[in-house]
């Protein structure tokens, strides 16, 4: 049976997955890098660190197992993220990530000089800091000498698949978040191309996430222990290769990811814009379409309260402290908004806020805090896509924070929405490999390779009388940015 290798290329680290054709997973490796943050805000990370780790990575991941029967390589990586190479193939700068906020003058400018309203006509979006469009704006305008060195613009798992291949490539769905894609045709914009300064010539070629791109180099072939004929699949954003292996394709399906970001992918068959793009309108990598709303610190907030200012690891012993009858009943409320926020509001200023403590708050009542506004953040996506007719009556949920059964019993509650939980946690690693599938033959499309490999392991209920509580709670949440979003300028 042939053997698929999956490439989850996250932030702080890259997880590597060997499955076999049949959808076993037979072995995970992760292999951690830096991050740099040069100015507060900001937000890089280094191509070459990338390189390294796979390239270490993918031996560790074939310990024990025949590499002779590796047929093919799927990546989903970390989106936005802007890649330069000069006309040597070579790294100019080091990348900027889709967490990095050094772009606000730049996405002003899109939003309200060259207008939203253009721009989703181009796009089927609007400007964010995270995209890369702003990104190329910015280092024209400040960093003039090394953009005129660019020679190929790449976003960060498109840099992994040319060092495989050697192939400038890029799909759909992960060109879909840079504003320079023509999402509703699938093809680059030409009116974004010529505002940032860019030729199609310095664009990779694009493919649907599921396309072959090419074969693995010889002596990448060599280095890993793989055949030649291995062929790497374009691949897809990381979002997108997440609902492929939780099995959210076709019309109609959701997933909820709760990692270092989190996200609320609507996936459709149709192209569709919300018409005040605060849900991200892009191409999904089974060939069709998403709405997706993506706000940039959700298990994040609950790591750095853990870890960073509690000074703990033992997340489940901080979060055994909130029992059932504290839920709902909070009076401490957390905006998690740490390095500003994308869906929906698209302010760059937004902090990271607790309000509503008193003598008596309790560490658990900040634990919680932080649990429920995640939750309550999420929910501000949802109901933009419930506004537009959506019914959302069930979503997957995955990610390192859907770990916790406290925090999907909280969101289920919150959204008032079944949760399935994936027997797999793989998330973009086992949608990587079941793209790569795809691509080698292995299954038709992406939505038989979902109903063949993809399984629900249990599912969570919402709770009426939590639903009522939190229905009350949510309103109250939704009144605390408004109040406060013209202090975070005057605050920075």
């Amino acid at each position: 049976m042939s053997l698929y290798i999956g490439i989850d290329l996250g932030t702080s680290a890259v997880k590597l997955l060997l499955m076999n054709a049949g959808g076993k997973i037979l072995n995970v490796v992760s292999r951690e890098y830096p991050l740099e943050f040069p100015q507060p805000g900001w937000s890089q990370q280094n191509p070459e660190d990338w390189r390294r780790a796979i390239l270490e990575g993918i031996p560790a991941l074939l310990n024990g197992f025949d590499g002779g029967e590796v047929a093919g390589i799927g990546c989903g990586g970390q989106m936005h993220g802007l890649v330069v190479l000069d006309a040597h193939d070579n790294v100019i700068r080091p990348a900027i990530l889709w967490n990095d906020g050094r772009t606000a003058k730049q996405v002003d400018d899109l939003n309200n000089e060259i207008g939203k309203e253009k721009l989703s006509a181009w796009t089927a979006n609007i400007a964010f800091a995270g995209f890369t469009a702003p990104k190329i704006l910015w280092m024209r305008e400040n960093e003039p000498e090394n953009f005129g060195r660019i020679a190929r613009i790449m976003l960060p798992k498109d840099y992994i698949n040319y060092i495989l291949t050697g192939i400038h490539s890029c799909d759909y769905s992960d060109a879909s978040g840079m504003l320079l894609l023509d999402v509703e045709h699938k093809r680059w914009s030409r009116e974004m191309m010529d505002l940032c300064g860019i030729s199609e010539e310095q664009m990779p070629r694009l493919f649907e996430s599921y396309e072959s791109i090419g074969t693995v180099k010889p002596e990448i072939a060599q280095a890993l222990g793989i055949p030649e004929t291995v062929k790497v699949c374009a691949g897809a954003g990381d979002n997108a290769a997440a609902a492929v292996g939780t099995g959210v394709v076709g019309e109609g399906g959701c997933n909820i990811s709760l990692g270092t970001s989190g996200t609320v992918f609507i996936s459709s068959e149709k192209f569709g814009v919300d018409k005040n793009n605060a849900l991200h309108a892009f191409a999904h990598a089974d060939g069709g379409y998403h709405l997706m709303g993506c706000m940039l610190s959700a298990a994040s907030c609950n790591k750095w309260l853990m870890e960073d200012i509690l000074k703990t690891s033992d997340y489940i012993g901080e979060q055994a402290a909130i029992s059932q009858e504290k839920l709902g009943e909070n009076p401490v409320f957390f905006l998690p908004y740490r390095m500003g926020e994308r869906s929906p509001i698209n302010d760059t200023t937004a902090r990271g806020t607790f309000i509503g403590m008193t003598l008596d708050t309790t560490r658990a009542d900040l634990v919680q805090a932080v649990l429920e506004g995640v939750a309550f953040a999420i929910r501000d996506s949802v109901e933009v896509a419930r506004s537009l007719g959506i019914e959302i009556r069930t979503s997957k949920i995955c990610g390192g924070g859907a770990k916790s059964p406290l925090w999907k019993k909280i969101i289920a509650s919150v959204l008032n929405i079944e949760l399935e939980c994936p027997v797999s946690e793989q998330g973009p690693g086992m949608g990587g490999a079941m793209l790569a599938m795809v691509a080698c033959g292995e299954y038709p499309d992406v939505q038989s390779a979902c109903e063949k490999l993809v399984h629900v392991a249990s599912v969570v209920k919402p709770e009426p009388e939590l639903v009522a509580k939190y229905e009350t709670r949510y309103r109250k949440f939704r009144i605390i940015y408004p109040a406060v979003k013209n202090l975070f300028p005057k605050i920075r």
